[in-house]
């Protein structure tokens, strides 16, 4: 039975491109060796080959690939999908693809998904850690591209018809590490890779001179409503006066008959001042005494019923409404014996309870209509 599909020269020539030729055989860290463009099967210690024959190698290689694929894939393929999914699948291995989400996206029929899952594949262990690689983020790009050729040709999408619009709701594409860039030197005996020195596995922030734009709009709605809705300045509290201690009038001496014209005359600086008049402590210090108001008789204000009471008070009125009713209805054929007859007596009860639930609406009302403020205060 022939295959569906068949690898073409697209295949190779992408595949050759990352893989890269080696020459000489060389020993992987699994212990393993390798030659030509990723050649491992047949490769041995000391074996040097041609660029001709690394190529029909490859061509060995990308044959049992394509074999597999078209034994898994159900889905109708273009030739470059199928020449992308086989270079594909040569760098991830049969294993990873046979359980990868891009081979069940193609047999779902979502070939656009596919292409976008083969993105993800851009990791690789490097010393002891798993890290994004630069390499293989440009390798799925370029497989991509490859899978999404059109057999007819690009399909065109003028500018000024089609105008790119950025898609919010999609998740971002881009990896949440800085790529490293990881080189595989093609000569030696042994592969050894080599990172490029002054790289850092996150992304660094750019350093941010002044606010950012939804920042600054921000400070912009911030001032407007403020000078639309300004803030009532507080009123100024007039300092409490500073209290002062009594302070000892002086006085001069007083001397017996001494007449008016001696009042009258200034003190000179060479004359001793008169002595102060001496204040009795008492008089001094005299404080005065606090008047203690707790013990005036203020007369209480009358509280309003309670809301139990109010409640209870409204329970009985429609009960006596209820009673008097069906007291009234029941009673319209039977004749009394005395001046109120049965009929009226129902309806005087019913009418008591009106009351009743009137006075509690009135008094409840009345309640949750007055304000907190307006409460008179309760000693």
């Amino acid at each position: 039975m022939q295959p569906r599909y068949k690898i073409s020269r697209a295949a190779i020539e992408i595949t050759k491109r990352f893989e890269g030729f080696r020459r000489k055989a060389a020993q992987l860290p699994d212990g393993r060796w390798t030659i030509g463009y990723g050649h491992t099967r047949t490769a041995r210690r000391g074996i040097e080959i041609s660029e001709a024959d690394a190529e029909a190698l490859l061509i060995y290689d990308m044959r049992s690939i394509a074999q597999a694929l078209n034994a898994w894939i159900f889905t109708p393929l273009t030739q470059s999908q199928f020449d992308a999914l086989c270079a594909f699948t040569f760098n991830i291995g049969l294993d990873n693809f046979r359980t990868s989400s891009v081979l069940r996206r193609v047999n779902e029929g979502q070939l656009l998904l596919a292409a976008c899952g083969m993105e993800l594949w851009r990791k690789a262990d490097f010393e002891g850690e798993r890290i994004v690689i630069d390499a293989l983020v440009r390798r799925r790009s370029a497989e991509k591209t490859l899978f999404l050729t059109p057999p007819g040709g690009w399909t065109p999408a003028p500018s000024p018809v089609l105008r790119p619009a950025l898609d919010l709701d999609a998740p971002s594409s881009a990896p949440a590490q800085t790529p490293s860039v990881v080189t595989a030197p093609l000569e030696g005996a042994v592969v050894r890779l080599e990172r490029e020195e002054g790289l850092t596995l996150a992304p660094a922030r750019p350093e941010e001179e002044g606010p950012s734009p939804t920042q600054s709009a921000a400070a912009a709605v911030v001032s407007r409503l403020a000078a639309l809705f300004p803030e009532p300045e507080p009123e100024p509290v007039a300092p409490a006066a500073a209290v002062q201690p009594p302070v000892a009038h002086k006085s001069p001496p007083q001397v017996a008959n001494a007449g008016p014209e001696f009042a009258s005359q200034p003190v000179s600086a060479s004359q001793p001042a008169p002595a102060a008049v001496q204040t009795p402590p008492s008089a001094a210090t005299e404080q005065p005494v606090p008047v203690d108001y707790t013990r005036r008789r203020v007369a209480k204000p009358v509280k309003a019923p309670g809301g139990l009471v109010l409640w209870a008070t409204g329970g009985v009125g429609l009960g006596l409404v209820a009673v008097g009713l069906y007291w009234a209805s029941n009673a319209r054929g039977v004749v009394g014996a005395g001046p109120l007859s049965p009929a009226a007596l129902g309806w005087l009860i019913g009418l008591a309870g009106i009351g009743l639930c009137a006075f509690s609406a009135y008094v409840l009302l009345n309640r949750l209509g007055r304000a907190d403020g307006d409460d008179p205060p309760h000693n």
